[in-house]
């Protein structure tokens, strides 16, 4: 088996934050020439997730929505109290999605559905430099 290391690094800007990078994965398998196997996708940070979304402003919006009604920017929370920073919220969001995903791919392609991206989910209250640890796995040159 082989694996390489890549990071995706990525700017988002403040607030809630979606950004499709599945771009950047395919090419980065694509780059890897194996043509059988899995990639491993791990976000670094406390207030940033990793999923799969039908990527289209329709979904964002309502995903906007959606983390706002479990848990809203303004409500009162321990972690704000404690640290002054107003990002309470940021890490609940988070935490409910998870910083990682596993895709698996077959002849050197991901095996994404039609409609299938891959997001990063930015929750953090200000704009930040995200780094992605991207390690693609497996077998079978092409």
């Amino acid at each position: 088996m082989e694996i390489s290391t890549e990071i995706i690094a990525v700017d988002t800007s403040e607030g809630f934050d979606v950004i499709d990078i599945t771009d950047r994965v395919e090419k980065l398998v694509a780059t890897s020439r194996l043509s059988v196997g899995s990639v491993v996708l791990f976000a670094v940070g406390a207030t940033v997730a990793l999923t799969t979304v039908e990527y289209e402003p329709g979904l964002v919006s309502d995903m906007a929505d959606l983390f706002e009604k479990l848990a809203p920017k303004g409500a009162d929370y321990a972690h704000n109290e404690r640290w002054q920073d107003g990002n309470g919220h940021s890490h609940l969001r988070a935490s409910l999605v998870g910083p990682s995903l596993v895709i698996p791919f077959l002849s050197g392609g991901l095996t994404l559905g039609q409609w299938q991206q891959i997001v990063l989910l930015d929750f953090d209250v200000p704009a930040r430099h995200r780094d992605i640890i991207c390690q693609v796995m497996g077998q079978g040159a092409r």
